[in-house]
């Protein structure tokens, strides 16, 4: 199994640790409610070193991008940041990312961990104008330092002015003594907060600088399972949940992410085109238990007079709202907020109702 530069680390703390994408990963270490609860009321640090780093540069970057990727990447400013997508050429999602606009000709694009290998032969297989590609996820270290105190946490450690970082937006500085260090505000939990890229020998440094500066506000490492309930409470997608090779963005409420622009053409694009104007045959909903009982990936959503409507794709008992909640898809016409569905719990039909994200209201 692959490690990370704080493998170490998460095995000293007690953490219990499992195979996730080819990597040993702490998947909770004082318990998912305990951190989870941490992000939202304070601070917590997720250990993300596991992502994928692919650099896109010279003169045909920005074609690569706009044929690989179904966001539109000329309106990225330099220092700012894209959720977009790679589609197939059905429309499938291969993969979601985040694109930063790193210097001029430079991109920095971000997939997930399970995909690497894929994404990089699909990058390649795409770069007929040949864009200079570099894979540096192993010379990449990433942690997410997310929750309402993670700004003041981070500030005692840079004289970067966070306050003056956008959503979505990022700088390169110093960091905890360590330079070059991409200080981005973006996060996969909805509670606020920054993530550091930086190399990998940097790592124990800028951990151990971060716990001591987040003493003050009970600072916690947390794993991969809050980091799982803490984006399924926002209604935030998972690839290999929500999203794969036969979800398109329409069908994932992801439209916004896929721009037909004149002088884009991205792979997918017909696909996507043909199935606006035709109509999409199931929509990303999300739910919450009326009745007790968890919801799971792969369950079956009924409604009573037509029997299955659809399949559970994410769900969890909620550590803020403490019922269960979910991610589904259904027939577009039992999508909306309000439709009373039934969620096949092994042997039993327990009831539940489609709610709009966040489940977990903000502020």
């Amino acid at each position: 199994m692959k490690t990370t530069p704080f493998t170490d680390i998460h095995i000293a703390l007690g953490a219990k640790m499992h195979e996730f994408a080819g990597y040993n990963m702490p998947i909770e270490y004082s318990g998912i409610i305990d951190e989870h609860q941490a992000v939202v009321n304070s601070v917590g640090v997720f250990d993300v070193s596991h992502m994928g780093e692919f650099w896109v540069k010279g003169p045909k970057a920005l074609e690569f991008l706009q044929k690989v990727t179904s966001n539109d990447a000329s309106l990225i400013p330099l220092g700012k940041a894209q959720y977009t997508s790679f589609l197939n050429e059905e429309g499938g999602i291969v993969d979601d990312l985040i694109v930063y606009h790193y210097e001029p000709e430079k991109y920095l694009m971000v997939v997930n961990a399970s995909n690497i290998e894929k994404d990089w032969e699909w990058c390649r297989q795409w770069n007929s104008m040949g864009a200079e590609l570099e894979n540096a996820s192993d010379h990449m270290a990433l942690l997410a330092v997310q929750g309402p105190n993670a700004k003041e946490t981070l500030q005692k450690l840079t004289d970067t002015d966070l306050s003056a970082i956008p959503y979505y937006s990022f700088v390169t500085g110093t960091f905890a003594g360590a330079e070059n260090v991409i200080i981005s505000n973006t996060g996969y939990t909805g509670a606020g907060g920054f993530e550091l890229y930086f190399y990998p020998a940097e790592g124990k440094k800028i951990w151990d600088a971060l716990f001591e500066a987040g003493q003050e506000f009970g600072i916690k490492p947390a794993g991969l399972g809050a980091r799982d309930t803490l984006r399924l409470e926002m209604g935030f997608c998972l690839h290999g949940n929500e999203l794969d090779e036969t979800t398109t963005p329409l069908q994932a409420g992801l439209g916004w992410i896929a721009k037909f622009a004149e002088n884009k053409q991205f792979v997918g694009r017909e696909a996507l085109e043909k199935e606006k104007e035709d109509g999409i045959t199931r929509k990303l909903c999300c739910f919450e238990m009326v009745d007790r009982g968890i919801p799971r990936q792969g369950y079956e959503i009924m409604h009573e007079e037509e029997g299955v409507i659809g399949y559970v794709t994410s769900g969890t008992m909620s550590p803020m709202l403490k019922i269960g909640i979910g991610m589904g898809y259904v027939k577009p016409e039992y999508a909306k907020p309000g439709s009373e569905i039934v969620i096949k719990v092994r042997d039993r039909s327990l009831k539940a109702k489609v709610v709009k994200a966040p489940f977990r209201k903000q502020g």
